[in-house]
């Protein structure tokens, strides 16, 4: 049977797809040579498992893992595989979750939801999955590093199956050559041999077992006592953090990027802090708990994967700050809010006896991770769920002292009821009625807004209505980037001067959140994800419309109407309120360009805040490199800075490059440094949920390239010795065809045929241990593309 997957994301209407990944390659069924059999007893935890990190987690992990079969932990191994999808943009119904650790707790619960062992060999290893496909991946080999056969799928284009063990000669006769690992270099002799060992001994697995340091353990101690206070302020307050939290893989913040011992999850557990925690299966984290729960912190489980891997730390004088924000101020709770319809749907309602300067100042303190939890979390998968914003953008933040829903009391309460959010009832004929009823609401708050912020602010925003950051703090700048189908985001201002900023203020910035992520269910119909990403197009224009009015009057729509052209015309006119044209700005342009010209007074007025100064693709000068590196990486700057901010129009080798990819440049003394290579796709506008094809732009295509590893998904890799860089550089700008490109691929290109794939891919997480510890984790090769 066909295991099909949307190959548009959780949002696309109605095409299907799936993703096969890897465990790795090359094995043989035969029997091996007498040298590789050992004596010794394989151990999962010593040798089963780091052969799983090195060669199969790269695909294995997350919601979006081929056959949810998920290999981070032990307790995935043993959970197996499954039929059923996860992500799929046609189903009409919601499906009961399948969640690791929360949604079934034994192998038997597993079984009951249609999950099947692919260790299990009782009866020899033909009937191990694990085998059978080791086995067939290590019957086909690939020419080092050449290019793949084309009838090899990959990607989210792939149309995966999902063999049961009694389904595999099937499965073989028709994919001779997709054996695990998929289309990438793979086992090697030894590995394979451990691997059958083990299954032959029955695959013993033990869980591991995690103990954290006593500094972790008291700060497990003191949050769990502070969100268990049985007060109705605590625990309003607690609930609230919860659901803000729940996505966060927390730590103890020793500061200076040291790399902590452990990291945890915050559960809602129907056990007391002392006792095993039995996590509460909620669909949604503001779903219905038990009259009894108790809020716990336990640690995260496995190995790290980067694209789940959301960090936020706890530093020992985080939870002072907290009690701040919340207590500091008198403020009384009557009656607790309940989990229905409406409390679920308007988190402002919901949350309204909490000060709302300590909810938004919260969210501000860890921009951040706010940001990437709906940038980079279970939301953000496939085309269709990204093509909402652009693929290049900076983001900012009101100033809570400016921000009128936080300052002034009777706007708040006159606008708190629209600002609901859609998605709660998932039935397909909801959908139209559910968009209509919001879409309106929104532009009703809109209008209110408007009309609020006129008389309150009659001379318009000026810089100091920006969060300055409390003078320090690097959240208040941040930069997105969309790579097509997934996304990511990093503190500073990276890269040209984009197109689009956004200014978001506490309504947007929460609005995005409860939208994107407490509400958002990965298992929903295509009724609740249709109406998920079209209230989020009306967040992206509501963030637009608040930057226009840092801009010149006489403007704002010309501004506008670059950002929606063509098609975009016509979303203008249906669906989205009517810019202010009438209220003037505080700030003094001098330029026909204002948008350019309010980018680049961010960079100055808020340099210091800038946790990211790029000189590589704001060059205005000689000086096109990082002031403080070694001078051999200034010389790499400045020689790749010629490729950066290029236009496909002047460098035609941006329109076969992929959307993301790493070059590795190799230091003639053994050191190195990596560069993330994005490939920024212009567009009419965004403002459509299918077609994007037809809103193409492709001249426009710009490159952005910036020291570090900036993305979950790398697209492809380079490689390039230090005194081949120019060489490098001087073949992109050579690149007139796709055989041009294939040359230079052939040149510097790692395909996943290379020899040494995995070290050159593992490169890129040892690269974050050393230099961000905090956020290392096993990137995803889902989607390496077959250049």
């Amino acid at each position: 049977m066909k295991n099909h997957w949307d190959s548009h994301g959780p949002f696309s209407l109605g095409i299907l797809f799936f993703l096969l990944c890897a465990l790795s390659a090359p094995v043989t069924s035969a029997p091996l040579p007498p040298k590789y059999l050992t004596n010794t007893s394989p151990n999962y935890h010593d040798d089963i498992h780091p052969i799983f990190e090195k060669k199969c987690l790269a695909c294995h992990g997350c919601y979006d893992a081929p056959c949810q079969l998920k290999l981070e932990a032990v307790e995935g191994l043993d959970r197996g595989a499954s039929k059923k999808n996860v992500y799929d943009g046609a189903r009409t119904q919601t499906i009961s979750p399948t969640r690791l650790f929360k949604d079934a707790q034994t192998t038997a619960q597993w079984r009951d939801k249609g999950f099947y062992s692919v260790i299990d060999s009782t009866s020899g290893l033909q009937d191990s999955l694990l085998y059978q496909m080791l086995a067939l991946g290590k019957k086909h080999s690939f020419k080092p590093n050449q290019k793949l056969p084309d009838d090899i799928v990959l990607g989210l284009a792939r149309q995966n199956e999902c063999p049961a063990p009694d389904e595999f000669d099937d499965y073989a006769e028709s994919h001779p050559m997709e054996g695990m690992p998929l289309a990438v270099a793979g086992l090697t002799d030894s590995e394979f041999t451990t691997i059958r060992q083990w299954l032959e001994q029955g695959a013993p697995l033990e869980p591991k077992i995690i103990t954290p340091t006593n500094e972790e353990q008291q700060l497990i101690a003191d949050w769990e006592a502070f969100l268990n206070q049985r007060d109705l302020k605590h625990q309003l307050v607690a609930r609230w953090l919860y659901e803000h939290l729940f996505l966060a893989h927390l730590y103890l913040d020793k500061g200076q990027d040291s790399k902590p011992a452990h990291f945890f999850k915050l559960h809602r557990s129907s056990t007391p802090p002392g006792e095993p925690i039995k996590p509460v299966a909620t669909d949604r984290p503001n779903g219905m708990p038990p009259e009894n729960f108790w809020y716990r912190i336990a640690p995260v489980p496995g190995t790290l994967v980067h694209k789940t891997h959301i960090t936020f730390g706890l530093a020992k004088d985080k939870l002072a700050r907290t009690k701040e924000h919340f207590f500091s101020t008198d403020w009384s709770v009557e009656t607790l809010p309940g989990y229905g319809y409406e409390q679920r749907a308007n988190p402002f309602v919901t949350f309204s006896a909490i000060p709302a300067r300590a909810r938004y100042q919260f969210m501000l303190d860890e921009a951040e991770y706010f940001v990437r939890t709906f940038i980079r979390g279970p939301v953000c998968r496939g085309q269709v769920a990204t093509d909402v914003i652009r693929d290049h953008f900076w983001a900012v933040f009101q100033a809570p002292e400016q921000d009128l829903y936080i300052t002034d009391n009777n706007y708040r309460a006159q606008v708190s009821d629209l600002l609901g959010l859609p998605g709660q009832d998932d039935d397909l004929l909801a959908l139209g009625p559910q968009w209509l009823k919001y879409s309106e609401k929104r532009n009703d708050y809109l209008k209110a807004r408007k009309q609020a912020y006129g008389t309150n602010k009659p001379k318009g925003p000026d810089w100091d209505s920006l969060w300055d950051g409390d003078g320090d703090n690097r959240n208040a700048l941040l930069t997105i980037f969309r790579h097509h189908d997934n996304s990511s985001v990093r503190k500073g201002l990276i890269g040209d001067l984009p197109l689009t900023t956004w200014v978001m203020d506490y309504p947007l910035f929460e609005r995005s959140y409860y939208n994107l992520v407490v509400n958002f269910n990965v298992f929903g119909s295509v009724s609740h994800q249709a109406q998920t990403r079209l209230y989020f197009d009306l967040i992206r224009n509501g963030a637009e419309q608040n930057t226009l009015r840092y801009l010149p009057a006489k403007l704002r729509q010309l501004v506008l109407a670059n950002w929606y052209q063509n098609t975009g015309k016509l979303r203008l006119a249906i669906s989205y309120e009517s810019v202010d044209t009438d209220l003037p700005t505080s700030i003094q342009f001098d330029t026909s360009t204002p948008m350019n010209e309010f980018n680049n007074n961010l960079l100055i007025k808020f340099a210091k805040l800038n946790a990211r100064p790029d000189p590589i693709n704001r060059c205005d000068g000689e000086n096109c490199q990082r002031p403080n590196v070694s001078a051999w990486k200034q010389d790499a700057d400045h020689i790749l800075s010629s490729i950066s901010s290029r236009r496909a129009a002047n460098l035609q080798a941006v329109n076969f490059m992929p959307e993301v990819s790493m070059i590795h440049v190799r230091g003639n003394k053994g050191e190195q440094e990596i560069y993330s290579l994005f490939r920024n796709r212009a567009h009419t506008n965004v403002a459509f949920m299918m077609g994007e094809s037809l809103r193409y732009q492709p001249p426009l295509d710009t490159l952005t390239l910036y020291p570090g590893v900036l993305a979950s998904y790398p697209n492809f890799m380079f490689l390039v010795q230090e005194d081949q860089l120019q060489a490098f550089v001087t073949q992109m700008e050579a690149v007139k065809t796709e055989k041009d490109f294939t040359e230079l691929v052939d040149a510097y290109g790692i395909r996943r045929t290379h020899p040494e794939f995995w070290q050159y891919f593992h490169a890129l997480n040892q690269y974050l241990e050393k230099h961000e510890p905090t956020q290392a984790g096993i990137l995803d090769m889902n989607r390496y593309e077959n250049l």
